[in-house]
């Protein structure tokens, strides 16, 4: 299909109406590589969609010849719905996540590579339930089943088969990964990674078919395309080898998913890899006001590998960013639980507002003052504090300590970490429960004593039963103390540590989180009423409720009012990424961060920590001294004003 530039260049077209400069540019621009730059709420889904509309409006494509690419469910149906709103006919575009386009290419030409059309797509669950088996088949411990999971996630990442050179097949990772993916197609079954890279394999074997799909879309546009992988670049590059019709949006300002794949590189090498690129930057700010904007923009300058730009508003500057050093974390809570009560009392509501921090094990103080201010909120992206798995399995173990006839916590632990004690050992401890009207604690006391369990479930079960009752009689210890043991005598903090995931490792920064929040407390007792006081605030209903979550989480979202926590060094930007040399990722993050507000900014940052019983004075981020002094205003809390 010839492009008519003419026609291109047809500003009446009723679709570019409401569009800046900029954006019909990018609408418009049909005839060469297209990379569209779109810095923070610059409009890219608008101008996405409104380039799918333009194109088959004005006879440019049929739906079928276009494919568009995004990275989520939510934003493919975002598109989805936005595109029937403006033209009809669209059903037949190929919109999806890049996942469900290679699946849909994949069922087609299943039987290319030995699959079945109707093969299954197996998740992480399945993933981690099949490496396990596997890892029992070698006599390996099945707890570092994450962690492999999370290799050969990443081998796949970067389209690395079994054999490939680089994996050393004689290591853990290298023979389970080889087992793994012989014992999978056996099951005529796939995981996502997969998906990408069977379709490479398919096309590569199969150059007739490569070429029908190269034929077939005449216009292929990528949406976040600064968080593509290796393995999606490749793909890409196979089906638009010399970018033509190609349309890749992105803003390299925010790749902050390095951790999970993504190469920032892809769109930084973007002119080298397609000579015929053309560049339209999307600058102008529909979001935040201008000192939001020039703060955000000063500190991102400091990043060397960036393709560049500068987000600005026509809008007023609106309020300076407000920077606060709190004394420690319970001041800077409080100082943040303040704020937002002024802020509602400004008639700001609560589902407007929005605290955001590097790492989940921080959102523990603010939950707690949120709630001890009556403030409803929710927890975006993760569980609230106290609900997350590996702090009720230690407060399950506490509860069992302080009260042993407690049957809900015994039954929560008995088998946590696994020791043998499976359902049919549950099964028999409930009846004798029911039937002698007593605790599964006691049940299981009463048939150690009988010998009524084959001899590897009595050896668990009363070391367990032993291991209870000896903290129990521990009136000595402190809560702080008694915890340590359980994690280190039970091996659940080991178990983490070893498995070498980030979910692993958020784990593990929960559980030393509630290791420093139980120095506050010196009985047992008056800890677990803590939490029950705690878990058990009222539910929050409706929207109306402040968002509570990681950086990471808050990528695509906007509020009236952001409050960043926590911008020490060490914090933020975070240790690990500062040893793994991450440290622009980590600015990236703080850039995402800012540019979710769109009226008021606040930074908070913490003179002193407690960690593990001892105060830790800690520097301010080095992020705070990058923001550009006229953006910003500094502010002493009360509580340092008092220990000065």
């Amino acid at each position: 299909m010839q492009v008519n530039t003419a026609k291109n260049l047809d500003m009446d077209n009723c679709l570019l109406d409401g569009l800046n400069p900029e954006q019909r540019e990018a609408v418009v621009t049909l005839d060469r590589t297209l990379l569209v730059l779109s810095g923070a709420g610059t409009g890219k889904t608008k101008v996405l969609t409104t380039k799918i509309a333009y194109m088959i409006e004005n006879g440019y494509a049929f739906p079928s010849q276009i494919l568009a690419v995004t990275f989520s469910n939510r934003a493919a149906m975002e598109m989805k719905e936005r595109l029937s709103a403006m033209v009809t006919g669209t059903e037949s575009v190929w919109l999806g996540t890049f996942h469900s386009i290679c699946a849909k290419i994949l069922r087609s030409n299943a039987d290319l590579i030995g699959l079945s059309n109707s093969f299954t797509v197996i998740d992480t669950g399945d993933q981690q339930k099949l490496v396990g088996q596997i890892l029992k088949e070698l006599n390996i411990d099945k707890k570092i089943a994450n962690s492999v999971v999370t290799a050969i996630s990443r081998w796949k990442d970067k389209c690395m088969c079994p054999n490939d050179p680089r994996i050393d097949a004689k290591s853990i990772d290298g023979r389970v990964y080889a087992l793994y993916q012989e014992r999978i197609f056996s099951y005529d079954s796939v995981d996502f990674g997969d998906l990408l890279m069977y379709v490479i394999r398919i096309f590569k074997e199969n150059s007739h078919i490569l070429q029908k799909y190269r034929d077939k879309f005449k216009y292929i546009l990528v949406d976040e395309y600064q968080d593509t992988n290796m393995t999606q670049y490749m793909w890409l590059r196979m089906l638009s080898p010399n970018g033509s019709g190609l349309c890749c949006v992105g803003d390299d300002d925010q790749a902050i998913y390095s951790w999970r794949g993504a190469e920032v590189g892809n769109i930084l090498r973007f002119e080298k890899d397609f000579l015929n690129t053309k560049i339209v930057r999307l600058e102008r700010n529909y979001r935040s006001g201008g000192h939001i904007l020039g703060a955000a923009s000063s500190l991102i300058a400091h990043n060397e590998n960036r393709l560049g730009k500068t987000i600005w508003t026509d809008g007023n500057n609106g309020e300076k960013l407000l920077i606060q050093r709190a004394y420690n974390g319970f001041d800077e809570a409080k100082i943040v639980a303040e704020k937002i009560e002024l802020l509602h009392l400004k008639s700001v509501k609560f589902g407007e507002m929005a605290i955001l921090v590097r790492a989940g094990f921080q959102t523990r103080e603010f939950e707690e003052r949120l709630i001890a201010y009556g403030i409803p909120y929710k927890v975006v992206g993760n569980l609230k504090f106290y609900d997350r798995q590996e702090i009720k399995d230690l407060i399950a173990y506490m509860r069992l300590i302080y009260q042993p006839n407690d049957s809900l916590a015994f039954e929560r632990v008995v088998n946590v970490p696994k020791r043998g004690i499976g359902a049919a050992v549950m099964a028999k401890l409930h009846a004798r429960s029911a039937e002698r009207n007593i605790s599964l604690f006691q049940s299981a006391k009463e048939m150690l004593e009988n010998n009524e369990f084959r001899p590897t479930v009595m050896e668990s079960l009363s070391t367990f039963v032993k291991f209870i009752e000896s903290l129990g009689k521990r009136n000595d210890l402190s809560p702080a103390v008694m915890a340590k043991i359980i994690l280190d005598e039970t091996g659940y903090l080991s178990i983490l540590t070893n498995e070498r995931t980030v979910e692993s490792q958020t784990r593990e920064e929960n559980l030393k989180e509630l290791l420093r929040a139980l120095e506050d407390f010196e009985d047992l007792a008056t800890f677990i009423e803590h939490v029950s006081l705690v878990t058990d605030a009222r539910k929050n209903s409706g929207d109306d409720v402040v968002s509570l979550m990681t950086l990471h989480s808050a990528k695509g979202l906007e509020f009236d009012a952001v409050f960043l926590a926590g911008w020490e060094e060490g914090v933020f930007p975070h240790n690990m990424s500062l040893q793994e040399g991450n440290l622009e990722e980590e600015r990236r993050l703080a850039y995402v961060g800012l540019t979710r507000a769109k009226k008021y900014a606040f930074i908070t940052y913490a003179m002193n920590r407690k960690v593990y019983n001892q105060w830790q004075a800690n520097l301010p981020s080095r992020f705070l001294s990058e923001l550009s002094p006229e953006h910003v205003v500094h502010q002493k809390s009360k509580a340092e004003k008092y220990y000065n």
